[in-house]
């Protein structure tokens, strides 16, 4: 799609966004015309505690491998005030803005809640990791987003807490609003909220009480209720998945645009600045039920993106055109490797060239100085945290990348040095298999250890490590379990794995990497087949020999799978029948003894990955 002028001009450093109002324009009331209206939408989702810049991010620029701070929070709030004099402008945040660094850890919600108020978001949907220390840390978080003068609505047409519990106090205080009815230059525009059901369920710790419907059943009775008010214009502010996304878009009557989180979807084309991977276009065109346009965004993860989505509406009041792109926001301090090799400071005129050349080209990125109103706010809670996160536990000789499912379209660690491609490979996320390396070594009675992809939050790049790297990479608050379970049982527990993932697409973080066993993967064929080759290694000889599907084993993992999440559901069989020992091992702090007494990790071998062979559900065999 080609971008209107009005597009180009909002793509470009010096925004001119010409607001025009809706209004009724009479004619037959069967048939209402409306004044056109163009609407603009700046967005986030997924930025998961990640409030520092990403330092030495490796893009290509002008063709030339060069380090860059990529993202940063204050750089957000910069990129959102800039955008302070456009016309018609909504600000929106699709979740997931808890969990992942120590700024959660420590601070439960505080810190991302402040922050989040130097931007002031007209609504913001909990992600399901909102949920993850339960309903009240969610209450908290909700209270300090709605100090000041911010006052940001939360909303989520899907999640019904009970009264009397955190999150509806009172029949007459509920934290969460099904929408938000928002004045655009006279024109109400509805803005419902949907947050992913069954994986928020299984994947995180909400109360049994809350209920969590089905996500387009909530969402076409929001809109119906939008739509008898009069209201013509809806966007679906979701975070559910690109994929489900897409896939609601055409179940729904009335929606115009749907801007989502949850999937980490970065969308664009971004190979000019060497990141490959892209989960489809910015923005991504769908049709409603009604045969109307429907315009998808999502903006990337950790701080890292800036959405902007430009639409026109017609005389209809239905969706005529959109446009628009993700942005990566870097800082203006660049690196680049010398003739031996070495990563050196860029300066004189190749820097005045290189930042000539990012403000002419309008591309997909741009250079920002962090707010100092925002770096202000963070800075009071860094400087509490430098200590812990500066702690030395050890090195990684090479990287460790980060993938959910093998042969995913999207590569989350497409930023990090000798990752580029690991998507794409049949052995999956280096970072998994590594994190269940140690928990194994943790458990001395465990013949092999098992971890679910989700549960493992970043990618580790090759050098020092440190207390922060250990918290990021494992932020939440398990610990592991040892169960007794037959050869059956594992064999079943990863069968539940990766079909909770395959019916339910937005609930990849349930599949399986394990130390100590090792399988071969064809997830195009059904449930109960798609494990095969299973084999479990001996600790004392290290040979591999076939699961004995009578015999009981010992399998260490986190509780949180343990107990059935994340649709493991045989494991969570044998957690109620108390088939277990809890070892009270807090999992980051075994994965931090683990490097401490190794001093360096890498790669395992590639004969002890857990995936040895993968076809992929559309049948492609991975290299």
């Amino acid at each position: 799609m080609q971008l209107n002028p009005i597009a180009r001009t909002l793509a470009g450093t010096a925004l001119v966004i010409f607001g025009l109002t809706l209004s009724a324009c009479g004619g037959n009331s069967d048939t209402p015309t409306f004044k056109p209206l163009e609407l603009n939408i700046a967005h986030i989702n997924d930025h998961h505690s990640q409030l520092d810049a990403f330092a030495a991010t490796e893009l290509t620029l002008d063709g030339v491998a060069t380090q860059v701070d990529l993202g940063g929070f204050a750089r957000q709030t910069a990129m959102f005030k800039s955008m302070a004099d456009a016309k018609n402008l909504l600000k929106l945040h699709a979740g997931d803005a808890l969990t992942g660094s120590l700024y959660y850890t420590f601070f439960k919600g505080a810190v991302d809640a402040q922050m989040m108020n130097t931007i002031c978001f007209d609504a913001f949907t909990p992600g399901n990791h909102e949920f993850d220390d339960g309903d009240s840390i969610l209450k908290g978080f909700l209270d300090e987003l709605a100090k000041g003068s911010c006052k940001t609505p939360s909303i989520s047409s899907n999640v019904v807490p009970a009264v009397g519990t955190p999150l509806v106090p009172t029949a007459s205080s509920a934290y969460l609003k099904p929408w938000v009815i928002k004045d655009v230059d006279g024109v109400k525009v509805g803005i419902v909220g949907l947050t992913v059901a069954g994986k928020t369920v299984n994947s995180s710790r909400p109360l049994s009480s809350t209920q969590f419907n089905d996500e387009v059943t909530s969402a076409q009775k929001a809109i119906d209720e939008l739509k008898s008010q009069g209201i013509r214009h809806i966007i679906a502010l979701t975070h559910q998945g690109y994929e489900a996304d897409k896939a609601m878009a055409a179940k729904l009557t009335d929606v115009d645009v749907i801007i989502g989180g949850d999937s980490h979807s970065l969308l664009g084309d971004f190979k000019s600045v060497g990141i490959a991977s892209s989960s489809g276009s910015y923005p991504s065109v769908a049709t409603n039920m009604n045969g109307e346009m429907v315009c998808i965004g999502q903006a990337w993860e950790y701080s890292k993106a800036f959405g902007l989505m430009n639409l026109q509406f017609n005389e209809a009041g239905a969706v005529k055109s959109c446009a628009g792109k993700a942005t990566l926001l870097i800082g203006d301090s660049f690196k680049r490797k010398d003739s031996a090799g070495v990563w050196q400071t860029v300066a004189g005129t190749e820097r005045t060239t290189l930042m000539a050349n990012l403000a002419a080209n309008q591309g997909q990125v741009k250079v920002l100085t962090p707010d100092a109103t925002a770096a202000a706010v963070l800075k009071t809670y860094s400087d509490q945290v430098a200590l812990e996160k500066a702690k030395a536990i050890g090195t990684a000789t090479e990287s460790l990348c980060l993938v959910r499912v093998p042969g995913e379209s999207t590569n989350r660690s497409g930023s990090t040095a000798g990752c580029e491609t690991a998507n794409t490979q049949a052995r999956g996320s280096d970072a998994a298999q590594v994190v269940a390396e140690a928990f194994l070594f943790a458990a001395k009675r465990a013949d092999f250890a098992l971890q679910n992809a989700g549960g493992v939050r970043v990618p580790v790049a090759s050098g020092a490590l440190s207390m922060n790297t250990a918290f990021t990479l494992l932020p939440f608050t398990n610990v592991l379990v040892e169960m007794e379970l037959t050869g059956a049982e594992v064999v079943a527990a990863l069968e539940d794995a990766v079909d909770n993932h395959i019916v339910t697409p937005s609930g990849n973080g349930s599949h399986p990497y394990a130390a100590g066993l090792r399988w071969n993967l064809d997830m195009s064929k059904a449930k109960g087949q798609r494990f095969t080759n299973v084999q479990v290694r001996n600790k004392t000889t290290g040979s591999w020999s076939g699961i004995d599907r009578t015999k009981t084993y010992v399998l260490v993992t986190n509780d949180f799978i343990a107990s059935g999440k994340d649709g493991y559901a045989t494991l969570g069989v044998a957690y109620s029948a108390g088939r277990y020992v809890n070892t009270y091992l807090l999992y980051t702090q075994s994965f931090v003894d683990y490097v401490l007494t190794k001093g360096s990790i890498a790669r395992p071998a590639r004969a002890d990955y857990s995936h040895q062979s993968v076809v992929t559900a559309t049948g492609t065999a991975l290299p």
